[in-house]
This record gives structure tokens, C-alpha cells and sequence, in this order.
């Protein structure tokens, strides 16, 4: 008679461990794509880590950002103040004081060049065509526990990275941070601090207006 209650035993341990298996690369992204779809409007505050691997350099910023899919943006610094990113559906204005004063880069919306106007969707729109999806680990991030996804672009895919991680909340799916490595060799990581999903925007954030005597470079 000993021998079922061990039995039973032996099972019911057993039962967590088949709940704990890890993810797959594709169980992952499934779930940030599926939670991305879900998303028209963002609001968060962000904090930015930008690596020069050439100079040996390292700059850091802060600020926030609210976004109306699929093409406004409303990028605004706290750290350095007065530094801007905005899109107003037509064209990406950067207006960056801080280090290039007196003017302001006016781009197309189209310009595949210009700042990603879907922050995280950016890595989430047709995933498998664009990017090779691998495991990358897993992290807590602003006390969010996550599983990270390398994205290495596909040869035609015209990107502005050369590698991307991306880190997925575990239990909303959410992007909590992602990390870029340019060709130029610079190495971009943001962490999204706090976020507010399809709540109202204001629509006067994607507008922007150059200020006086400041050059306006189009490109």
C-alpha cells in the first residue's frame, strides 16, 4: 500500500517542472506580436543608453514619448532638455540642441532612413520575413521578468540595425527594452520606464513648428 501514495508523490513533483518549460524563440514573439497588435496609442517615459564602440564613448538621456500608430511620434527630451523627435504623418522633424544647434533635419515619413515611427513595432511588423529570430536569455527588467529575442536582419531587408534584442514581458508580452547595434558601431539600448497603452494622446505633441532662425535641412 506504500507504493501509491509514492507514486502519487513522484507525479505531483513532476507537474511543475512540465509548467516550467522554457519558451521557444517563436512562443515568444508570438505573444509580443499578438499584444503589439492590440496597441493604436502609447504614452511612456523612457531612459537611453547610447555606446560608441569607435570613440569609446557613452551618452545617456532620458525622456518621453507618445505615439499614434502607424505613422505619429511625439519624442520629447527631458535629459538633454529641449531635444525633439516628432512626426506629424507626413514628415520626421529632429530637432536635436544639444548637439547640432541652429538646425533642424526635416525628413519624409517614407525616408526608410529616419527614426522608426512604431517604437517597438518596428521589430514586430512581419518579424519572420525581415529578421532571423534566435533565443537570447532572459533578464528582469524594471521589475518585469522577460525572455530576450535576437533579430538579425535578412539580406534584402532594409533595417537600421545590423542586430536588435529585444526583451518580452512574460506575462503581458509587452517590448520592456530593446537594444540596436547601427553599422556605424554605435550600440542604442532603451528602457521603457513606465507605458500607457491606448489611452488619449495629444494631438498637439505631433505638430512642430521650427523655431525662429533656426536652418531647416531637408534630406
Amino acid at each position: 500500500m506504500r507504493s501509491i501514495p509514492y507514486s502519487l508523490t513522484l507525479l505531483i513533483a513532476a507537474v511543475p517542472c512540465l509548467g516550467a518549460q522554457t519558451p521557444s524563440a517563436d512562443q515568444i514573439l508570438d505573444r509580443a506580436v499578438a499584444a503589439w497588435s492590440k496597441v493604436r496609442t502609447a504614452r511612456a517615459t523612457f531612459e537611453q543608453t547610447i555606446t560608441n564602440s569607435l570613440t569609446g564613448s557613452t551618452g545617456n538621456a532620458r525622456g518621453e514619448f507618445q505615439e499614434q500608430r502607424p505613422n505619429k511620434l511625439a519624442i520629447r527630451f527631458t535629459e538633454p532638455a529641449g531635444d525633439r523627435i516628432v512626426s506629424d504623418g507626413a514628415s520626421v522633424w529632429v530637432y536635436l540642441p544639444s548637439s547640432a544647434p541652429g538646425q533642424v533635419i526635416k525628413r519624409s515619413v517614407t525616408d526608410a532612413s529616419a527614426i522608426p515611427l512604431d517604437i517597438t513595432g518596428e521589430f514586430l511588423t512581419d518579424p519572420r520575413g525581415r529578421y532571423v529570430v534566435t533565443s537570447a536569455g532572459t533578464a528582469v527588467v524594471t521589475g518585469h521578468a522577460a525572455h530576450a529575442l535576437a533579430l538579425t536582419p535578412k539580406p534584402d531587408t532594409q533595417a537600421p540595425f545590423t542586430k536588435a534584442t529585444i526583451w518580452v514581458d512574460d506575462d503581458d508580452g509587452l517590448i520592456r527594452q530593446f537594444e540596436t547595434i547601427e553599422q556605424s558601431g554605435v550600440t542604442r539600448r532603451v528602457r521603457i520606464t513606465s507605458l500607457e497603452l491606448n489611452a488619449p494622446v495629444d494631438r498637439n505633441a505631433f505638430t512642430f513648428a521650427p523655431p525662429a532662425g533656426v536652418r531647416i535641412v531637408e534630406r
